[in-house]
């Protein structure tokens, strides 16, 4: 089966390299936001598929292990992919699109609202790329009235 790359399997390519980032949630309540940071090793599958491995500490200060899979179906027209991590069980399955200007990929998601009563919700993962080698990456969910909150920030940069 001939496979043809299309512009948005090109887009994801920008993200192939290793990463530092730094980043903040704000679970509510009051709170001040919890920081952390980590790595990320992002790599090509075929010129088709992003895999990100990222390695990090969680606010609380134990280890975390994230793996993303971003691709595009052209069939479709949507992007595509999958988020685990080692602090829940949960498999975050990915529908998205990119903008008009081709910087910003919104990826939703429907998963156990960390922020409420564990309750299945929609949510939103945004990255967006701000330079070559900088992106950045914000998380929300969807509240009652059909607006979005975003409660999670992280600030990438490319190492090398």
């Amino acid at each position: 089966m001939e496979v043809k790359i299309e512009k948005q399997h090109e887009w994801l390519q920008q993200m192939v390299g290793e990463w530092t980032y730094e980043g903040e949630c704000s679970m509510g309540g009051g709170e001040p936001p919890m920081k952390f940071e980590g790595t990320e090793t992002v790599r090509s599958v075929g010129g088709l598929w992003i895999v990100a491995e990222g390695k990090g500490s969680m606010p609380d200060g134990s280890p975390a292990t994230m793996i993303l899979t971003v691709g595009y179906d052209p069939k479709r027209g949507r992007f595509v992919g999958s988020w685990i991590g080692s602090m829940m069980t949960h498999m975050w399955v990915y529908d998205g699109a990119l903008d008009g200007a081709e910087k910003v990929l919104s990826l939703e998601s429907e998963g156990p609202d960390c922020m409420g009563d564990g309750e299945m919700a929609r949510f939103r993962d945004v990255v967006e790329i701000t330079g070559k080698d900088t992106r950045v990456f914000s998380g929300g969910r969807v509240n009652a009235d059909g607006s979005w909150s975003k409660f999670m920030t992280v600030r990438y940069t490319r190492v090398r």
